[in-house]
């Protein structure tokens, strides 16, 4: 009997939950429509027109509101499709973006933002901070949660960080950012420190903190250092980076090579381009680069 009852109480707030999920994904534009009020499409138009969908605010030259075919307006609430038009903008929070065109799915809770999609993500101290820009082809924001996915020829840009990449993941609430396919970090030269490029299999980043966490087949490249192994943790403000796992390190300049003990790693002073070899291991944070789910 216990178990029957906590069966039933369990299922109860799991369906409290969907239906409050889906409730959240409704979107509501404002203005008065044209078009067949009872089974649609919509037509809003307005100098801008505004809408809201959970936390985003949205506005746009015009906005279309559609249902799936053979259900009405009313029944398809939860289910119905909307494409925002010219000039759109989208805000969450912190974020802001932009693009020609937002097409959003109710039943998905997936805004995909395109044509010249790009947002910027301002620092919650903008005296001591860096505001992250970035650009893509497509970008799709969720609304059950604060993160964005863009793809297609992906650019995200934090002061004197930058990354390319084809697909970036990007958690507002931990700052923190994903790049996969073929993914290339770029610190900009300053002053004396040369300019330094990471290349890897995946590549994450704090984007407050200025630190990286770079895997597979890692590549460190600054003047004529270069420097290889399995894994890397960069950290900007100190001006250090770690290698992990057959690291190698050879400088075509001196002919100078530096390889890890099986055990160590190798310390690469990036403001000073001088490297050497670590007896014990160096343990990469990796819990601070957790994706949600993870």
């Amino acid at each position: 009997m216990f178990k029957k009852r906590m069966t039933l109480i369990l299922a109860l707030a799991a369906g409290t939950v969907l239906a409050q999920t889906a409730q959240n994904r409704i979107v509501k534009i404002q203005g008065a429509p044209r078009g067949d009020v009872k089974n649609g499409p919509l037509t809003f138009t307005g100098n801008p027109v505004r809408a809201t969908v959970s936390s985003l605010s949205i506005t746009a030259k015009e906005a279309r509101l559609a249902a799936p075919a053979g259900q009405t307006m009313a029944a398809a609430q939860g289910k119905r499709n909307a494409r925002f038009m010219g000039d759109v903008k989208v805000t969450r929070g912190r974020l802001t973006a932009q693009g020609n065109e937002l097409a959003y799915n109710e039943a998905s809770g997936q805004g995909v933002l395109s044509g010249n999609a790009r947002a910027s993500f301002v620092p919650d101290d903008k005296s001591n901070g860096d505001t992250v820009s970035i650009t893509a082809a497509k970008m799709s924001l969720d609304v059950d949660s604060n993160v964005s996915t863009s793809t297609g020829s992906v650019k995200l840009v934090n002061g004197n960080q930058s990354g390319r990449a084809e697909t970036l993941v990007f958690d507002e609430d931990r700052e923190l950012a994903r790049l996969t396919g073929s993914p290339t970090l770029t610190r900009t030269a300053t002053g004396k420190q040369k300019e330094l490029v990471i290349t890897g299999k995946e590549a994450r980043a704090l984007t407050k903190n200025k630190t990286l966490y770079v895997t597979g087949g890692v590549k460190l490249v600054q003047g004529s250092i270069v420097t290889t192994g399995n894994s890397l943790y960069y950290d900007d403000n100190k001006n250090v980076a770690y290698v992990v796992g057959n690291a190698v390190s050879k400088d075509s300049k001196t002919g100078t090579t530096f390889k890890a003990p099986a055990k160590g790693a190798l310390e690469q002073r990036t403001d000073l381009a001088r490297v050497r070899t670590l007896s014990t291991a160096f343990n990469i944070p990796t819990a601070q680069f957790k994706m949600r789910g993870e």
